[in-house]
């Protein structure tokens, strides 16, 4: 018989790291064009044919919180239990910080209106901005480990 914590488990595992990777991915192929020459590099996000990343983030992280919470659930009696949730308890930290910081500093700098001369102090926040994403993913990806080492754990009754 198949144990349901040995398949939402990785699942959970799986959906925390599509996050990562997708945050990965983007610092590499999209801020450093983003914040090379603010307010022209800032084009990329405006307009009919700008980037628009609301097509992943809203849907992938509501998912992941479903995920992590159903596995919480199912491994509330296991020694995974303290695995799952301090990931799920830093990952709410983390989107929340990225409501109330991330996400008003990105929309208040891709809405700058264009201009051809490079603002200074754009790009200082800018790079600002990237540092502590970065940190926010380094902390992540410690989440991510953390997480991963609950499937080392057995899935039966803690003690």
């Amino acid at each position: 018989m198949i144990n349901i914590n040995n398949v939402v488990y990785p699942l959970a595992c799986l959906s925390f790291s599509i996050i990562i990777s997708a945050g990965i991915y983007e610092h590499l192929a999209i801020w450093p064009r983003l914040l090379s020459t603010p307010p022209t590099s800032l084009s990329m996000f405006q307009g009919e044919s700008g980037l628009n990343a609301l097509v992943f983030w809203p849907k992938i992280h509501p998912l992941a919180l479903l995920i992590l919470i159903t596995t919480l659930a199912i491994s509330w009696k296991s020694k995974r239990r303290k695995n799952v949730l301090v990931v799920l308890i830093g990952y709410l930290l983390i989107i929340g910080i990225t409501f109330i910081y991330f996400i008003p500093e990105l929309i208040q700098s891709v809405s700058t209106e264009y201009a051809t001369a490079i603002d200074e102090s754009l790009k200082i926040r800018g790079d600002f901005w990237e540092k502590l994403s970065l940190l926010r993913i380094a902390i992540a990806i410690g989440l991510a480990i953390l997480l991963f080492l609950g499937l080392t754990k057995p899935t039966l009754k803690a003690e």
